[in-house]
């Protein structure tokens, strides 16, 4: 090449290069944007109605759960905990039993539902021996929230 078709050459590569590093425009930004937002609008929905079954679905195994460590208490003591003294008596003995053998579930601490409120403990219950109650995402009796009540008697 000679002198001056290699500089022109330079210059133009040069000019190329810096157009090619100025970045993306307003209006190339913005249509990515929309883009995300779209896709959000969509999924996000869905990934919040998934999150709410989950919910449930913990709630129904907690229950499950409990009842199992109810009945462990019964086999030791040949009887449910009363409602006076509910789930604590599974991971604290209650004064009057000789024979309690636990802590009947695992890590010592009666769980929270999956919403944070504790569970409702009934003994006699209105539905068998015993009612385990979780209220919901709302935390009141009858389930207007998301997830309505999940109880013992209701698998």
């Amino acid at each position: 090449m000679t002198g001056t078709t290699a500089k022109t050459w330079q210059r133009r590569h040069s000019r190329n290069k810096r157009a090619a590093e100025h970045g993306f425009t307003l209006i190339e930004m913005l249509v990515v944007i929309s883009i995300i937002g779209l896709i959000m609008a969509l999924v996000g929905p869905r990934v919040l109605n998934s999150l709410s079954e989950s919910k449930s679905k913990a709630a129904k195994i907690q229950i499950a759960s409990l009842g199992g460590a109810l009945d462990l208490f019964f086999l030791d003591s040949g009887r449910y905990p009363t409602g006076a003294e509910g789930l604590t008596a599974l991971v604290q003995p209650p004064g009057n039993i000789a024979s309690w053998n636990g802590p009947y579930l695992k890590g010592g601490v009666v769980p929270a539902d999956p919403w944070g409120h504790s569970y409702v403990y009934r003994s006699p219950g209105q539905h068998g021996t015993y009612d385990i109650i979780s209220y919901g995402s709302d935390g009141q009796e009858g389930g207007t929230g998301t997830a309505g009540d999940i109880t013992s008697w209701a698998r």
